[in-house]
């Protein structure tokens, strides 16, 4: 019993130790981004329709690798559009990701990541791409130059 407990602590500490925070405010991840000097990287996606979206989460953001780097390297904000009902973000959520969208993505690109400075200048953007965790990271560390 004890060797079980002492597994899932170990689990649960290694996950978390690992994990990456998805901000979803804008001025909270602006904050945090000047606090640590590291840049931040929006991504605009349909977590449930939108099939790009859903591979880039995780083929990218889902893999150990890019949770490991981006943890020390960018802070991380996420603009979800859900279009299933029992998937609906509070209102207040939608408006805030809505104004993201008007400044950041007037075109409705999705899925469409968007690296910035602490002060939400846009210092780069992509989108999906078939490539692997390294090969997207150097894509993102390229907009930092």
């Amino acid at each position: 019993m004890k060797k079980i407990i002492l597994s899932l602590f170990f689990g649960i500490f290694f996950i978390s130790a690992n994990a990456q925070t998805w901000h979803t405010n804008f001025k909270e991840a602006k904050e945090i981004a000047s606090k640590k000097h590291e840049p931040i990287v929006l991504v605009f996606q349909g977590s449930d329709w939108c099939a790009p979206c859903i591979k880039l989460d995780k083929q990218v953001w889902s893999t150990g690798e890019f949770k490991k780097y981006a943890k020390d390297h960018y802070v991380m904000l996420q603009a979800d559009f859900p279009k299933k009902k029992d998937h609906q973000l509070p209102q207040e959520q939608m408006e805030q990701n809505e104004k993201l969208a008007e400044k950041y993505n007037p075109h409705g690109y999705f899925p469409l990541v968007v690296v910035m400075d602490e002060n939400g200048k846009v210092l780069g953007q992509t989108g999906y791409k078939n490539v692997s965790v390294d090969e997207f990271i150097d894509i993102l560390d390229s907009f930092k130059s």
